[in-house]
């Protein structure tokens, strides 16, 4: 029996009474036979090509062999003279050619009509169709067709042409690249062009109306839309050469005041804003010339390009502040636009700026509240959002009111935004907590999905983390919730956060009838997590009665269908018998990092001596479990709070987490057969060490990789000279020590290195002489290579080439690369290790170097960072620093590698005006020698 692939149809079709049999692939098909009638039926033929690029734009496939015979089936039109059916072959031919066979047998055809003396109709579609059906090979022997058409006065056959290189380009580039002058030609148009065209419009743009080319009719464009094309392409072409970008952006911008710019189409000077805006980020020596230009753009006569070059400089990072109060008034003169475009865009562009600069979007304040009333809600949406970042203590009741009003009529998506907001505003203003609790446990009560929901709950949870005055309102407040939640993953974290925080209150008992609630009414997921929560209540709290309460109700859950919330009952009620069963089982907030886990397992089950030795669980770092819940439930952080998401960043894949780097090393080096006798990799760098500047022909980055008798470096090489081949390409390190105490093994370069293939990775292997001490050393680095040139006819290399060399940043070997974050309990276990290895020591750390090359005193959140940076471990607590405090502490942990074992660092500091911060250092660990690399890692 023949299987049938249905498109669904849309509302529309079925209000019309259009089945799915319609649109059905086969029934196509069947009725392409209509392409051989005599003669041929001009309006059939056009809804059956119709309804082919319909199926096609709509996700549906078609085989090799039915494509094919679509394809050759239409390619009999091509000698009618009905225009609209010509086009709309050359739309389905292009479709199509995608997954026929032979189609390059129908080139002479398309090329008939691409000729000068064909009907101007037909050019622009068949220049759109050849670049889809030739071969990468043959796109010279058209290239005369194409540099002729890119500078015809038609402006549909110049963006035509221009589209198609653009497209043709990644397969042809050295082809596409001798264009460049006619492109240029393309963008340097000054005059309306003129074509002809038909008579009829309609039979022009689509596939409606059968009206023929009568005769010439004039018509004048003054979109300049082939600018718009021509300088896509022309970026593409020289986006590797970024002096070339750099003057062809200066000789297009049209200097200070802009007015002097050819570019006469808006939306090729808003792709040319985008174009100094990455130059700027790439090259920070430009940026003095790319702010006149965008500056002089700011008083464009299109509403589009004076909002472009705004935005472009409120999203720069370190705008000067003339320049963006300049963007600043561009907008705040769209917030009173009678465009509902202009001011969306405006609001939403100082919403997002006011999380870095509230203090100049301020200035916009009394046009954002007209705004509040706007009947566009999501133009007031952002506007209230902007008014909650950059408004005072005195107005934050009078906004809260306001937001009330209308938080009824706005989406999810804005109400988010919303509550996010306040998120924020909490932590700006915490003695304002009262209000904001109050409209946060408002809006929890009205009808929403669970991102709003989620949005809600995660403000609460930071108030409760934050604001110690709050914390009893908002667990009463989450207590109710949960009452009539419908999302079992909000319930489930809720119930967490009671187990957390019920025991530490004035008065636990409150809570047990709302957690026991949900072990008789819920699922066996939230029932699971309610046990859990009543146990942390039975071993945590002083009270004896609480207790026998609490056991009493784990004694009814023994008898619950699901065997998880049985399991667990029984669990905890040996606890409570066993104190070591309840620290580990209840009291441990840590859990193991499952990716870190997982990577040592399968470098333990591959390692062939593993036989002979048992697992060490205790080299596995821990996260706790709040932070596992977080990096599931938590996606934002406060520091993108109501800042728009742009799509790509949306797509665009969540960044690995460090375990998942870790894991991802190991596998590459484990297919390296030279490191087959080192065994598995015990740790490798955190982040990598940029070792050039970023704007350099050769970009070098280095990651380390600590074995038990091993250091291997990996240099990472990118080269961006698209005309030079690097071979034999290598890293020669030498130590600055007289006695290094690590030894050269051997080098593992890369062969061949071009543009195309970069980034390529050299190995440089060292021997660690003494296993049982933590080396530190340090290296100069420096490239060494073969420079080659590539023929451009051919792409290959020359025979000779040269031997270089390039200089690299140094590269050091420090205390972080022997130790691997890891969470702990930090007051239990400084407890634990009070007999073991310990030592404490003083140091001053007077000043520290600015941005401006200035020593400025150093300050004590300064210090903390640096303290974590330098170390690599795991802040447990103190990261958090007032800006009034004179007096803080850190607490750091991590695990040694090589069996070093746990090592906690607890950082006293204290800090005057005069002789800055004073640190009191202490450390803890399982042996003296991890104790001795923490000091020299600060001393030094």
């Amino acid at each position: 029996m023949a299987s049938f692939t249905m498109a669904f149809p849309s509302k529309k079709e079925e209000e019309n009474g259009l089945n799915s049999y319609y649109n059905n692939k086969t029934t196509v098909i069947q009725e392409a036979r209509v392409f051989n009638d005599s003669p041929i039926s001009p309006r059939k033929c056009r809804a059956l090509l119709t309804r082919i690029v319909y199926l096609l734009y709509v996700g549906e496939t078609f085989s090799t062999q039915e494509a094919t015979t679509l394809f050759f089936g239409t390619t009999k039109l091509f000698q009618h003279k009905d225009s609209a059916l010509r086009q709309a072959v050359y739309l389905a031919i292009k479709e199509l050619s995608a997954a026929a066979e032979d189609v390059i047998m129908v080139t002479s055809s398309i090329m008939k009509d691409m000729q000068p003396n064909s009907e101007v109709i037909y050019r622009p579609n068949a220049i759109r169709a050849l670049y889809r059906i030739i071969d990468p090979s043959m796109a010279q022997g058209v290239e005369r067709f194409f540099k002729a058409a890119i500078v015809d006065r038609n402006p549909s056959i110049s963006s035509a042409s221009l589209l198609s290189a653009y497209h043709l380009f990644p397969a042809a580039k050295d082809v596409v690249k001798r264009w460049v002058n006619e492109a240029q030609e393309a963008v340097n148009a000054k005059t309306s062009s003129s074509f002809f065209g038909s008579a009829s419009s309609g039979s022009y743009l689509g596939f409606g109306g059968s009206s023929q080319v009568s005769g010439p009719q004039t018509l004048q464009s003054t979109s300049y839309i082939a600018q718009y094309h021509a300088l896509g392409l022309l970026y593409l072409i020289r986006q590797q050469d970024r002096m070339a970008v750099t003057k062809m952006i200066q000789q297009l911008g049209g200097g200070k005041s802009g007015a002097g710019t050819t570019l006469k189409n808006p939306m090729a000077l808003c792709m040319l804003i985008r174009y100094a805006a990455k130059v700027m980020e790439d090259d920070p020596n430009v940026q003095k010339q790319m702010l006149d230009l965008l500056e002089g753009w700011l008083r464009h006569k299109s509403d589009m390009v004076n909002f472009e070059a705004a935005r472009t400089i409120c999203e720069m990072k370190n705008a000067p502040q003339p320049v963006l109060a300049k963007a600043i008034s561009v907008l705040q003169l769209f917030l009173s636009s009678p465009k509902p475009v202009l001011k969306f865009a405006a609001t939403r562009t100082l919403a997002a700026l006011a999380l870095s600069h509230p203090t100049s979007v301020a200035a916009c304040n009394v046009d954002l509240e007209n705004l509040i009333a706007d009947q566009n809600r999501s133009v007031a949406t952002y506007a209230i959002t902007t008014l909650l970042k950059t408004g005072n203590e005195a107005s934050v009741d009078r906004l809260i009111k306001q937001i009330t009003g209308f938080m009824a009529e706005i989406s999810d998506e804005f109400k988010v935004i919303i509550v996010d907001a306040i998120r924020s505003l909490c932590l700006k203003f915490p003695t304002k907590h009262a209000s904001m609790l109050t409209f946060l446990s408002g809006v929890l009560r009205d009808e929403g999905g669970y991102d709003f929901k989620r949005a809600v709950v995660e403000a609460m949870f930071d108030m409760i983390k934050f604001i110690t005055d709050c914390k009893e309102q908002a667990l009463s407040h989450l207590c109710e919730f949960i009452e009539d939640c419908e999302f079992t993953k909000l319930s489930v974290r809720i119930l967490h956060l009671l187990g957390m925080e019920g025991p530490k209150s004035p008065q636990p008992a409150k809570y047990i009838r709302f957690i026991y609630n949900r072990v008789v009414l819920e699922n066996a997921t939230v029932r699971a997590a309610a046990v859990a929560s009543l146990a942390k209540f039975g071993v945590n709290s002083v009270d004896t009665g609480l207790r026998r309460s609490i056991t009493v109700l784990l004694n009814r859950c023994l008898d619950d269908v699901d065997d998880e919330v049985r399991d667990r009952a029984a669990l905890y009620l040996k606890t409570f018998e066993d104190k070591p069963l309840a620290t580990a089982y209840v009291k441990e907030e840590s859990v193991f990092s499952l990716a870190a886990l997982e990577a040592k397992l399968v470098a333990y089950v591959k390692d062939p001596s593993a036989a002979e030795q048992a697992f060490d669980v205790s080299e596995v770092p821990k996260i706790s479990r709040a932070q596992a819940a977080l990096e599931a439930a938590r996606p934002s952080t406060l520091d993108v709070i109501g800042a728009p998401v742009s799509k790509k960043a949306l797509d665009a894949p969540p960044p690995p987490s460090a375990a998942e780097k870790q894991s991802a090393y190991a596998q590459q080096l484990a297919d390296v057969p030279d490191f087959a006798s080192y065994g598995s990799v015990i740790s490798s760098s955190a982040t990598t060490t940029q070792l050039t500047e970023s704007e350099t022909e050769y970009q070098v980055t280095c990651v380390k990789h600590v074995f038990s008798e091993h250091i291997v470096f990996q240099f990472n090489i990118s080269n961006t000279l698209p005309d030079t081949v690097l071979e034999q390409v290598s890293v020669i390190m030498q130590p600055q020590s007289d006695e290094p105490a690590l030894k050269e093994d051997f080098i593992i370069p890369i062969l061949s290195l071009t543009s195309l293939t970069s980034p390529g990775i050299v190995y440089v292997s060292f021997t660690r002489a003494d296993q049982e001490q933590y080396t530190l050393a340090s290296f100069q680095c420096t490239l060494r290579f073969i420079s080659k040139e590539l023929d451009p006819s051919t792409g290959e290399p020359e025979e000779e080439g040269y031997e270089d060399e390039y200089q690299l940043e140094e590269v050091d070997v420090n205390a972080s690369d022997y130790i691997i974050p890891s969470y702990a309990t930090f007051g239990s276990e400084w407890d634990r290790l009070r007999s073991g290895p310990n030592a404490t020591e003083t140091f001053a750390l007077s000043a520290m170097e600015s941005l401006k090359g200035k020593l400025t005193l150093i300050s004590i959140a300064a210090a903390c960072d640096s303290i974590i940076e330098v170390l690599h471990m795991e802040p447990l607590g103190g990261t958090e620093v007032p800006t009034s405090t004179s007096v803080h502490t850190l607490q750091l942990s991590g695990l040694a590698t090589g069996g070093g074992g746990k090592v906690l660092v607890r950082c006293r500091m204290t800090y005057s005006r005069d002789q800055g911060v004073t640190l009191e250092l202490g450390v803890r660990a399982e042996r003296q020698e991890v104790c001795n690399l923490v000091l020299a890692a600060v001393g030094g």
